[in-house]
């Protein structure tokens, strides 16, 4: 069973609009979560071809910089920086669309992990557009948490679409929600409108998202 309460409350969220080093607007979505593990093996369990079929999606691909991967049935990318067990840079669905992920020890053996996904601002829209991804994300780093802690799905993709998972799913959507209210990167409108459609995609035949 899923203590859904405690996994989305592992989870930290922000939403970001910046202006980068080249004047251009993007928008970042900022997950950020402490596993029981040492970096070396969490990195292990996010980039070994063979690990990572066992909690997410399988992968093929060429596992090097500049080297190509594909996530069967979801995006695909270019590593554009490798560096364990710390830091891991990648393309996630197009050459604009960059994803970042960060570990760093703790104590105790645990280990933080990062993940920042950043868009152009004409892509994402508004901050809003968090809500195409932030739900995903958590997603992954619930999965890999139970896998960390030694919980194991026979079909990591059916798991997925559980009940429990997709009332965890739920949830995400609107934390994410009342992260990109608090960032202030979104009207009123952008955000109803983003819920609704989140809702659909990632936890289909939840309530009414006017009641967050």
């Amino acid at each position: 069973m899923i203590d859904i309460a405690t996994q989305i409350g592992a989870i930290d969220r922000t939403v970001s609009q910046r202006t980068e080093e080249d004047g251009s607007e993007t928008v970042s979505v900022l997950a950020r979560r402490t596993y029981k593990s040492d970096p070396a093996d969490l990195w292990d369990a996010l980039t070994n071809p063979e690990r990572i079929p066992r909690w997410f999606l399988p992968i093929s691909g060429q596992f090097h910089e500049d080297g190509n991967f594909q996530l069967e049935g979801n995006a695909g990318g270019r590593i554009l920086e490798c560096a364990p067990p710390t830091r891991l840079r990648v393309t996630f669905g197009g050459d604009d669309s960059l994803v970042e992920l960060r570990l760093a020890a703790g104590e105790a053996g645990t280990t933080t992990l990062e993940l920042e996904h950043t868009v152009p601002l004409a892509m994402a829209q508004s901050g809003a557009g968090a809500l195409w991804v932030g739900p995903g994300w958590d997603g992954m780093f619930l999965a890999l948490g139970l896998f960390v802690d030694g919980i194991v799905a026979d079909d990591p993709a059916a798991a997925a679409l559980s009940p429990e998972a997709l009332a965890f799913s739920e949830r995400s959507v609107r934390v994410w929600a009342e992260a990109v209210r608090e960032s202030g990167t979104a009207t009123t409108e952008q955000l109803e409108e983003a819920l609704a459609i989140s809702l659909a995609q990632f936890a289909p035949g939840t309530e009414d998202p006017a009641s967050t």
